[in-house]
């Protein structure tokens, strides 16, 4: 066995060449940051397994570069429902249209398209590596320097050294074993089926998701695309044959066509690491959490990990931005994590009932509060609330803006429409409903972010409305477009700038030119 030395010339080791791996280096590569994706397998698993994802992760594709090309691929939703035994509807969660951030607020997907295209997309950035076939054996240990990386392929055992090491290598990788984390279990565990089925034949669906609240045979089934529907079932004992399983939406007629594409076991968990980072090396994903997948947010979790980490750790590298800016990524992303984990185990409990002498009563619960005016459209709202307050969220108001996303409407800048984020860049921006004041100006020239007007972008108002519904007369966006703080209506300044500037300060860049009178404020914004 050789082993072979590439020593500090690395910035990033990403562990885990998935969804959330792949856009982590994409997201990046984007920032100019050089990484070292490491898959054990060669090309992208075939069969599918996520099939859902919302606005915001569709925002964050866009960030990564793929957002067209993921269009082209995706099918918009109309929302979830709620059945019972009998398949009759108790309620209807609908997301229709366009969401916040500027796509429709439900799509469907084939996850091995997904990973192709991200895959493809990697392979025209210089600044990323994907090596497959190999086998990370040790990460660590742990020190104030680079990190060490020792993985086994065809040739022998290679060590690397990385400024830091990204772990997204699922629940049972060993990155989550490097940081000295441990599971927390949120209880619930339980055995299902999944079948994926391709026919041309008329099923007996509509365009959402079907979740059917039956504590004796409880299951989800949706349409993921043209000819592709998927069921998922909870096991028990004497399980019937697939086509058994699925004739209250598929009659037997139908028979000769329809071709079970995959048809595979899962155990569905609830857990939620304890610690998310050591040193330079942070988990991702599902090393970082494990959710049952009745809401959808499963992949959507770790590609929000993917987008919190990789601008903040870009910062760090490249510009000498403070260390303590990486540790906002743990506690902005676990309390989320938490949230929507929670969420899935309910409407896992609001499917099943439970097996207890109690759940008779619980579906009559639900069934009851289906029923009360607005709760449904309540509880329908965006799954991403606002992030808890923190160096980089300056919440003073409980329903105030900041630690909120800022919409993405559509904007018209030298003469074209495009979406807003394809104007703001990669860093920092002021937004502001008025007239740029010398203090805000300055602030902007000395820390290098771009100060914009938003009666200036063409946007028919929808920013200019969104600041005057959340009380502010301007607003400090961060990277990932999450508000940071609010001038308030009325005010002329951020009253609490030494909360967050000093994790602003770059040591190893210039400020942006200062824009002069008369000139467009989006001139020169580029990605």
């Amino acid at each position: 066995m050789t082993v072979g030395h590439d020593r500090a010339d690395v910035p990033v080791v990403i562990i885990g060449a998935g969804p959330v791996g792949v856009t982590a280096a994409l997201l990046l590569a984007r920032r100019g940051v050089r990484t070292l994706v490491l898959e054990r397998h060669q090309d992208v698993y075939p069969l599918p397994r996520a099939v859902a994802t919302d606005d915001e992760v569709r925002r964050i594709l866009q960030a990564a570069g793929v957002g067209e090309e993921f269009a082209a691929i995706a099918r918009p939703a109309d929302g979830l429902r709620l059945l019972d035994a009998r398949h009759r509807v108790m309620a209807e969660f609908r997301r229709t249209g366009h969401g916040h951030h500027g796509y429709p607020q439900t799509s469907m997907f084939d996850q091995p398209r997904l990973e192709r295209l991200l895959r493809d997309a990697l392979a025209r950035h210089p600044e990323c590596e994907l090596r497959g076939g190999v086998e990370v054996t040790v990460v660590g240990p742990d020190t104030a320097g680079p990190v060490r990386v020792t993985y086994r392929d065809d040739d022998g055992e290679h060590q690397l050294w990385a400024e830091a090491v990204l772990g997204c290598d699922g629940a049972n990788g060993l990155t989550r074993a490097a940081v000295g984390a441990v599971w927390e279990d949120l209880r619930f565990e339980e055995r299902w089926t999944v079948v994926d089925v391709r026919t041309t034949a008329d099923v007996r669906c509509w365009e959402g998701v079907d979740q059917v609240c039956d504590p004796h045979r409880p299951a989800t089934f949706m349409r993921v695309g043209e000819d592709r529907y998927r069921w998922e079932f909870r096991l028990r004992d004497g399980q019937e044959p697939v086509r058994e399983l699925v004739a209250p939406w598929l009659p037997h007629s139908n028979d000769d066509d329809f071709e079970i594409v995959r048809e595979t076991q899962y155990t569905f968990r609830a857990r939620l690491a304890d610690r998310w980072r050591s040193g330079r090396v942070f988990l991702l994903g599902d090393a970082a959490h494990l959710t049952p997948p009745f809401i959808g947010q499963g992949l959507c979790a770790g590609l929000r990990d993917a987008y919190n980490l990789t601008w903040k750790l870009a910062r760090v590298l490249q510009h000498g931005c403070a260390e303590e800016l990486l540790d906002t990524y743990e506690s902005e992303r676990k309390p989320h994590a938490r949230h929507v984990i929670r969420l899935a185990v309910a409407m896992g409990w609001a499917m099943t009932g439970g097996q207890d002498g109690a759940a008779a009563l619980r579906r009559g619960l639900l069934a009851a509060a289906c029923r009360i005016p607005g709760l449904t459209a309540l509880a329908g709202r965006d799954l991403s609330p606002p992030l808890t307050p923190g160096p980089l969220v300056r919440r003073r108001l409980r329903r105030g803006l900041a630690g909120t996303h800022c919409p993405q409407p559509w904007v018209t800048a030298d003469g074209r429409r495009t979406r807003f984020d394809e104007l703001l860049g990669d860093s920092f921006a002021f937004l502001t409903a008025a007239e740029p004041w010398p203090s805000l100006d300055a602030l902007g020239q000395g820390l290098g972010v771009r100060v914009i007007p938003v009666t200036e972008l063409g946007d028919d108002g929808a920013l200019a409305a969104w600041l005057r519904a959340g009380r502010a007369d301007a607003v400090l966006l961060r990277p990932d477009r999450v508000v940071v703080d609010v001038v308030p209506s009325g005010g002329r300044d951020f009253t609490d700038t030494a909360g967050w500037a000093p994790l602003l300060h770059t040591a190893r860049s210039t400020p942006s030119p200062r824009r002069t009178s008369g000139e467009s404020p989006l001139k020169g914004v580029t990605r």
